[in-house]
């Protein structure tokens, strides 16, 4: 059986994640998933990503951007404002950017673990030039 935790969140990065982003590692249990909060500074680009191994679900805390995401036959380019929850389900291809005015601040729960595999994001063509 695990034991509870109980953590803030970390006022500095813990990683750069393979987007570009600033990673600030929270909780997670072990075999189930993780979280962790991700930042893009205002006019940042990440570098569009596929993962191998985790489905995402990300809760936007502040700030505004856009995101890219697409999968088989479907791509959409949506809003991302305080509130939103996005889905993105193994294999879907993202990017994201903060908007020119606002850092982004998403929080991010990720299914299983995410795990210490340099490989699990790929870089792939996103429809944005990356800016970090």
């Amino acid at each position: 059986m695990q034991s509870f935790e109980t953590k803030s969140l970390p006022q500095d990065e813990d990683a750069i994640a393979p987007d570009g982003s600033e990673v600030r590692v929270l909780l997670g249990l072990e075999n189930r998933g993780s979280t962790a909060e991700f930042r893009l500074r205002p006019g940042q680009v990440a570098r569009a990503v596929t993962h191998k191994t985790v489905h995402e679900i990300w809760y936007v805390l502040s700030g505004e951007g856009k995101m890219w995401r697409s999968q088989d036959a479907h791509t959409e380019i949506i809003d991302l404002k305080p509130d939103v929850c996005v889905t993105l389900p193994l294999g879907t291809r993202f990017q994201f950017r903060a908007s020119e005015a606002t850092a982004l601040h998403v929080f991010g729960v990720t299914m299983p673990p995410w795990p210490n595999n340099p490989d699990e994001a790929t870089l792939i063509d996103g429809p944005w030039d990356p800016k970090l």
